[in-house]
C-alpha cells in the first residue's frame, strides 16, 4: 500500500527541485532550513558576494504556487533589508497526475508546476 506524503515531506520534496534550481545557476548555499514555516528555506550567495534568502513555497495543484501573502511578505522585505539580503521566490505546484483530490505518494509519479525563481523586490510599499 502506497504511503501519502506529509507536508513536511511536500516540502522537502519542493525544497530538492529548488536546491538543484539555485545549484543550476551558480549559487553558493550559505546555510538551509527544510522545516516548514520558518523562512528563509535557503541562504545562498551569487559570485558577487551578493546574500539571498529563498522563499519555497509549496502548494497542491491546481492552486497557483506564484501566489504569496504580500503583508507577510512585507515584513520579511525589512528582515531582509536589515541583513543586506535579496529575496527569491520559488513556488512549487505539487500534484497527482490521476487527480486532483488524490494525495502524492511516496515513490510514485507526480505533477509539477514550477514558473523558476522570482526575485522580489525589497522596496517596502
Amino acid at each position: 500500500m502506497s504511503k501519502a506524503l506529509s507536508k513536511q515531506e511536500l516540502h522537502n520534496l519542493a525544497m530538492n527541485h529548488v536546491g538543484k534550481d539555485l545549484e543550476k545557476r551558480g549559487f553558493e548555499f550559505i546555510a538551509i532550513n527544510s522545516q516548514l514555516k520558518k523562512q528563509p528555506q535557503f541562504v545562498v550567495m551569487d559570485k558577487n558576494k551578493q546574500y539571498f534568502f529563498v522563499i519555497v513555497r509549496a502548494v497542491l495543484l491546481p492552486a497557483n504556487a506564484n501566489n504569496y501573502d504580500i503583508v507577510w511578505m512585507e515584513s520579511f522585505k525589512k528582515h531582509a533589508t536589515e541583513h543586506n539580503s535579496k529575496i527569491l521566490y520559488a513556488g512549487v505546484g505539487l500534484g497527482n497526475p490521476n487527480g486532483d483530490d488524490l494525495p502524492i505518494y511516496l515513490n510514485e509519479e507526480y505533477l509539477i508546476e514550477y514558473n523558476g525563481i522570482q526575485l522580489i523586490e525589497t522596496n517596502l510599499n
